[in-house]
């Protein structure tokens, strides 16, 4: 299976931004306190100078109006910490897997700036390819049949038609079936290398960093070339996880670092 090389946005980093974090993958749901606590401390005490957020902020989005129209919500809390975040630090949010639903007006709520999936991030004179990552999970068929469907314009439109809670039944009933694939499965589908060097050849970049698999871990894919990938977080574990991934400026190059979030 190929991939279409995707239209490339890029942002060009501010020469004031000495510190850029990326995080991704928290799946954040009203059953989990912990790591949502753990989120809401890093956001709110965190010295970067922008927090990029690529995607799987939350376990499921069935739509802005669970957070805007739901005063009491889970997502209405979610909302309140990104607002108030977003007041000491820039916020950046890419899609993914999860929470694709996310709309202009939840970003704008909250004062989050969107990014386009792929986005090429210029740091220091350097080039970083930001994506999710669940494009490039090419072995994963199924999966890219139904990241099709779930992505068009019609079937997007159709199911946010729905009242609110057929929405979050249905968001429920895709969660335990993805959970039953998943425990079936031997392995998971990891990121096509050829894929991802031919998206760092279009975007000009030589790293790429990303979230989806959690597998953090840094890959050489030759050439010079680097996959950097991010943590899930999880922080009801007896060894709880919720690594940031620190990109800093110096006097050469930007240099990448994993942090904890207590650590920030």
């Amino acid at each position: 299976m190929s991939v279409t090389l995707p239209t490339l946005t890029e942002l060009i980093a501010p020469a004031s931004w000495r510190r850029v974090d990326f995080i991704s993958d928290l799946h954040l749901h009203a059953a989990d306190e912990a790591t949502f606590l753990a989120w809401q401390q890093y956001l709110m005490h965190n010295s970067a100078d922008a927090v990029f957020i690529l995607g799987d902020l939350f376990e499921a989005w069935v739509g802005d109006d669970a957070a805007l129209g739901v005063a009491n919500s889970f997502e209405a809390r979610c909302a309140q910490v990104l607002h108030s975040a977003a007041q000491r630090t820039p916020l950046f949010f890419m899609h993914g897997n999860r929470d694709f639903l996310v709309g202009s007006d939840f970003l704008q709520h909250c004062q989050m700036q969107f990014l386009q999936d792929p986005c090429v991030l210029e740091f220091s004179g350097q080039r970083w390819l930001l994506t999710h990552g669940d494009a490039l999970c090419l072995a994963d068929t199924d999966y890219q049949q139904f990241r099709r469907q779930v992505r068009s314009r019609d079937w997007q439109q159709e199911f946010l038609a729905q009242p609110l809670e057929q929405r979050q039944q249905t968001a429920r009933k895709l969660r335990e079936q993805s959970k039953i694939v998943q425990r079936a499965a031997e392995t998971y589908a990891d990121v096509d290398t050829a894929a991802a060097c031919r998206w760092l050849t279009a975007a000009q970049a030589d790293a790429m960093i990303h979230g989806h698999t959690h597998r953090p871990a840094l890959h050489d894919l030759g050439q010079g070339r680097r996959r950097w990938v991010l943590s899930d977080w999880d922080c009801g574990l007896p060894t709880p996880r919720s690594q940031v991934l620190r990109l800093e400026r110096g006097d050469a190059q930007a240099t990448l670092r994993r942090i904890a979030p207590a650590s920030a």
